[in-house]
């Protein structure tokens, strides 16, 4: 055990981003779990540094903490409303030529204004909270498949994605670390959705090619 506290820099290095949302003792309790865990699985064959092996052992039990703590929920009903929502926000705009109100919203859903409003409050506070989850995790598990004799350092993923071209990393930035829609990156990038699809799949497996 006293090997395993020389790495306890790493479970803060992940926990503190969290703490505003949970007790650091906790959080601590989860990330030391997920350290012990990586340290009864490692093998040296494995031909990479403990910290980094163990890196998403931590942060896999730290962010199944928090999304099976977190203090809001989200409905079914809500779902399914904010999908509704959101497919109704891409036809609009496409017919409008920009962004639709929250009123023009309601009226063409036959729902109340408050009820949208509300479905937006609730999804941008999920957003905010698993931004911080999936801010690593999301691109590293589309790229890669993350078991128990392929493990790779994240920073190996973090080296190639400071090769890609701007054009690159402001896609990928987008959909992975600003959580925007294909939709919403086409328009921001001046790109048709098609693109940005195509493109984004080039990118995810350029870096698969390198990092996997």
């Amino acid at each position: 055990m006293e090997d395993l506290l020389e790495y306890e820099g790493l479970v803060y290095s992940i926990i503190n981003k969290y703490g505003y949302y949970f007790d650091r003792d906790d959080l601590y309790q989860v990330g030391m779990i997920g350290l012990i865990n990586a340290f009864n699985n490692f093998d040296e064959s494995y031909n990479i540094k403990f910290s980094s092996y163990a890196y998403y052992y931590v942060l896999g039990e730290v962010t199944k903490f928090v999304r099976e703590n977190r203090s809001f929920k989200v409905s079914k009903e809500m779902i399914k409303l904010n999908s509704s929502i959101e497919r109704c926000r891409e036809v609009m705009t496409q017919r409008l030529g920009r962004e639709p109100t929250d009123t023009e919203v309601s009226l063409f859903l036959e729902i109340e204004e408050e009820k949208v409003v509300e479905v937006r409050n609730l999804m941008q506070e999920v957003r905010s909270l698993d931004y911080q989850i999936d801010e690593d995790v999301s691109l590293y598990n589309s790229v890669m498949s993350f078991d128990s004799e392929t493990r790779d350092d994240v920073l190996d993923l973090k080296e190639e994605l400071s090769k890609l071209s701007d054009d690159e990393k402001r896609l990928i930035e987008a959909r992975y670390y600003k959580d925007m829609t294909q939709s919403e990156v086409s328009r921001t990038l001046g790109m048709s959705q098609v693109q940005v699809s195509r493109k984004e799949g080039k990118i995810l497996e350029k870096l698969k090619s390198k990092v996997a």
